[in-house]
C-alpha cells in the first residue's frame, strides 16, 4: 500500500488568516497521525505565508516514528527568520525532503524541475540533504525528459506533479494525462527511483491513479483532504484515503 502523507499547510493558512495560534498545525498533525496516516508534509516558503519556521520544529516534536516530509525550493536564499531549506532540514532531520522549484509569486506549486537548466545547481543540494540523512525526492512533470537525470544526480525518488491529471479527470477524460503519469513512473522505476505523487489529488481521482501505478510509494495530499475534512471530519477523511490506497 502506498503511504499517505498529509500536508497540513492549509491548517496554517487558516490560522494565519486570523492571527494568533489556532488552529495549530502541530495539533492537526497529531490528529492526522492518530487517524492512521503514515506521515506529515509541510511546505514552508521564505515568505512564511502558511507554515512558519517555528511550525517546522513544533510539528517534528509530535511525529514520533512517523515520516516527516519537508517540501521547498532549494534555491531560495535565507530571508528574515527563514534560514534556507538546507538549514531548516538540518534542524529537524526529516525522513524525506521534496525539492520543488516554486517562487513567491506562485500561489501553489505548478511545475516540475527543468534539469537541463537546473541540474548542475541542484546536484550539490541533493548531496547536502542526503548528508543530513534525508531521502530526496524531486518534483517532476509527467512526461518530463529529465527523469533519468534525476537518478544521475543522486536523488532517491521523484514526485510526479499530478495537477494536469487531476484537472483532466475533473473534465471527464484523463486517459492521456494518466498515461503520461504511468509512463513517467515506469521510467523512474527502471532507473531505480521510488515514485511519489502529489497535487490536486482527491478521493475521486486517487483510486484510478493508484490502480494505474500499483508500485506507487507515497502520495502527499493537503488541499483537497483538508477541504473534505471540513464536511466529514479529519479522521474519517483520512480513513477514506487509506481505504482508497489499500483497495486500489
Amino acid at each position: 500500500m502506498a503511504f499517505l502523507s498529509v500536508n497540513i499547510n492549509k491548517i496554517a493558512v487558516l490560522r494565519n488568516s486570523r492571527g494568533g495560534s489556532e488552529p495549530d498545525p502541530a495539533v492537526a498533525a497529531r490528529a492526522a497521525l492518530a487517524a492512521g496516516c503514515h506521515g506529515i508534509t509541510v511546505h514552508p516558503r521564505p515568505d512564511q505565508r502558511h507554515i512558519r519556521v517555528d511550525d517546522v520544529a513544533r510539528v517534528a516534536a509530535v511525529l514520533g516514528a512517523a515520516e516527516y516530509n519537508i517540501e521547498g525550493n532549494p534555491f531560495a536564499p535565507p530571508r528574515g527568520s527563514y534560514p534556507g531549506l538546507v538549514e531548516l532540514a538540518r534542524s529537524v532531520r526529516p525522513a524525506q525532503v521534496t525539492l520543488v522549484p516554486d517562487g513567491d509569486a506562485q500561489v501553489t506549486s505548478d511545475h516540475g524541475f527543468d534539469l537541463a537548466r537546473d541540474g548542475a545547481r541542484v546536484a550539490p543540494l541533493i548531496r547536502a540533504f542526503k548528508d543530513i540523512g534525508a531521502r530526496v525526492s524531486l518534483f517532476m512533470d509527467a512526461g518530463s525528459d529529465g527523469i533519468e537525470r534525476v537518478a544521475e544526480l543522486g536523488a532517491d525518488r521523484i514526485e510526479i506533479y499530478t495537477g494536469p491529471y487531476a484537472h483532466a479527470f475533473a473534465a471527464g477524460d484523463a486517459s492521456r494525462e494518466l498515461d503520461a503519469c504511468v509512463r513517467t513512473a515506469e521510467r523512474a522505476r527502471a532507473c531505480g527511483l521510488g515514485i511519489n505523487a502529489g497535487h490536486d489529488l482527491n478521493q475521486k481521482n486517487l483510486g484510478a491513479l493508484k490502480r494505474a501505478i500499483p508500485f506507487l510509494d507515497e502520495v502527499s495530499i493537503g488541499h483537497a483532504l483538508i477541504g473534505e475534512a471540513i464536511y466529514a471530519g479529519l479522521a474519517e477523511t483520512i480513513r477514506n484515503y487509506l481505504a482508497i490506497l489499500g483497495e486500489s
